[in-house]
């Protein structure tokens, strides 16, 4: 398979994040994790909410807020997740396709 370019957008057309696999990109479990360079946390903030995986462990909640959209748990990040899920630590992820608040564009 051919690597690809993902970018992700809100849906006024901010880019969220961008990048290239596989140095920049990890696609896992039908989600899109970027490196933290990849990202653009002037719009975006980790939040203290977390989800618990029974298999990944804690992940905390993302949140869209550019002065003009909130939009909550529009991505996630596993600090710390559990032996086996390495490569995703520290990654910030995004839902592959379309979704209420992102939009995942892949080339």
């Amino acid at each position: 398979m051919a690597n690809r370019a993902v970018t992700i957008k809100d849906k006024a057309g901010t880019v969220l994040a961008q990048g290239s696999e596989p140095e920049q990109l990890l696609y896992f479990e039908g989600n899109w994790y970027f490196d933290p360079a990849q990202v653009n946390m002037a719009v975006l903030k980790v939040t203290e909410r977390t989800y618990t995986c029974p298999y990944k462990g804690v992940c905390f909640w993302v949140d869209l807020q550019d002065g003009a959209t909130t939009a909550r748990d529009i991505g996630w990040v596993y600090d710390k997740p559990k032996a086996g899920y390495e490569q995703i630590a520290g990654r910030i992820a995004f839902y592959n396709g379309n979704r209420d608040s992102t939009v995942a564009e892949v080339n």
